[in-house]
């Protein structure tokens, strides 16, 4: 990691879908360090360069040129279940708050025309619900599975 991230990765867990998972330019973070193993036998590592929570980023404005925001998409999961370890719960009574205020502070320490990368599993949750939350949609993304990838730019007035 440099001390100079051009990348933040807001909530990492496992890193699963990054091909180079200590990528040099990117500071992972996430609220959580676990290393467990899952019940079908595998490895479950969540070891973020730094501990913080998405909603809080201490972080200046405008540190960097992309953001990843992938933050837990489940309300309802069992405490101790394996979906609960890897992708994390939100909290059901405070949910499009937490979720407003990540996107939020993502979109703050965005440099302008940076781009935030946005992923989200529609199983509990409809991707018309989030842009409800966030006040706004994205340039573009993908519509065909229940897990989705979408792109949004930090545009001049949003500082």
């Amino acid at each position: 990691m440099n001390s100079e991230s051009l990348i933040l990765d807001a909530c990492c867990g496992s890193r699963m879908f990054w091909y180079d998972k200590n990528n040099k330019d990117t500071l992972f973070i996430d609220n959580r360090k676990l290393e467990t193993t899952l019940s079908d036998g595998r490895r479950l590592i969540v070891n973020p360069n730094k501990l913080a929570d998405f909603r809080h980023l201490p972080f200046e404005n405008k540190s960097f040129y992309m953001v990843v925001f992938d933050p837990p998409h489940l309300l309802h999961a069992g405490a101790n279940s394996w979906l609960a370890q890897k992708y994390g719960v939100l909290d059901e009574d405070t949910w499009k708050q937490d979720l407003k205020s990540g996107f939020d502070e993502c979109m703050r320490v965005l440099k302008t025309h940076g781009t935030l990368i946005f992923k989200w599993n529609t199983e509990q949750i409809s991707m018309a619900k989030i842009w409800k939350v966030f006040g706004r949609e994205p340039l573009f993304g993908d519509r065909r599975s229940k897990t989705r990838w979408s792109v949004f730019m930090k545009e001049e007035n949003n500082d």
